[in-house]
């Protein structure tokens, strides 16, 4: 048997428990004898995963709930699989339904050609749907819903007491959840999700890769601020809601103003 290594009371993290990375976060609910999963991962994975859990003395038997944070591979693939062993049902936001159900291969991730990938991505049925204030229960465990947009659009981050399950919001170095519009990201919505984690009275975030870390406002701080300046700059194509320079452009090609009159702002220039 194993010995349980819970980070907090009636949670432990699998990578944790394991000693070394096996993707990304997958946490282990539980009260007494009852327990539900986080995410899940890769299937190549699964077995690993529940042989563990199993050698940790949980009863196969009295999973509650397999849970999606959101709908990307690297936290869903092994939805099917698992499901088919552990006999529980799947939860996930009702904006992740058409993407599981369907195994949409591009919303998820699993398919993006200019970069090599090609994964597989079993369909899944959705079991029960969730929304914002919602409550999953394990035991008497309760884990409170909260609809954090903005990764994707059917990002979920789960409170527990005075831990926040945060999914793929934000790291402990600062970064966030890739931004791409393939899978319904939208740069305003994942600054109002960071502002309400920001100001709620959560102590630990849990991620849902890297390490789990003290929630910091200077490090949300930081973070909403460069989010923010995202908000009018290409770099992230049409997640951006606007891009102030093509209206300069538009000013200056109806004034014919030549480039020898145009001047590079102080701000952008390297120091």
């Amino acid at each position: 048997m194993l010995a349980r290594r819970p980070l907090f009371p009636g949670v432990i993290e699998l990578n944790h428990q394991a000693g070394w990375r096996i993707g990304c976060n997958v946490y282990l609910v539980y009260d007494d004898r009852s327990w539900a999963l986080v995410d899940i991962g890769y299937s190549e994975n699964v077995d690993e995963i529940i042989e563990m859990i199993r050698q940790m003395d949980f009863p196969l038997s009295q999973c509650r709930a397999l849970i999606a944070t959101h709908a990307d591979v690297d936290h869903i693939q092994g939805l099917s699989k698992a499901k088919t062993i552990l006999k529980a049902p799947v939860i996930a936001h009702v904006k992740a339904v058409e993407a599981l159900e369907s195994g949409d291969r591009i919303k998820t991730f699993a398919e993006i050609s200019a970069q090599g990938i090609h994964l597989d991505m079993p369909p899944i049925k959705v079991d029960r749907t969730v929304v914002d204030g919602d409550t999953i229960d394990v035991g008497s465990l309760q884990l409170q819903v909260w609809h954090t947009p903005g990764h994707t659009d059917s990002q979920l981050a789960f409170r527990v007491d005075n831990l926040l399950l945060s999914g793929d919001n934000i790291y402990r170095d600062g970064s966030v959840g890739a931004i791409d519009a393939h899978h319904g990201s939208d740069i305003p919505s994942f600054i109002r999700s960071l502002e309400k984690i920001a100001a709620s009275d959560v102590t630990w975030l849990l991620p849902s890769h890297g390490p789990i870390f003290r929630k910091d406002d200077a490090l949300l701080a930081a973070t909403i601020l460069r989010l923010r300046g995202y908000l009018q700059l290409a770099d992230f194509g049409t997640c951006a809601p606007e891009w102030p320079l093509m209206a300069q452009w538009d000013k200056e090609l109806a004034e014919g103003r030549m480039p020898d009159e145009l001047r590079i702002p102080q701000s952008l220039k390297r120091s």
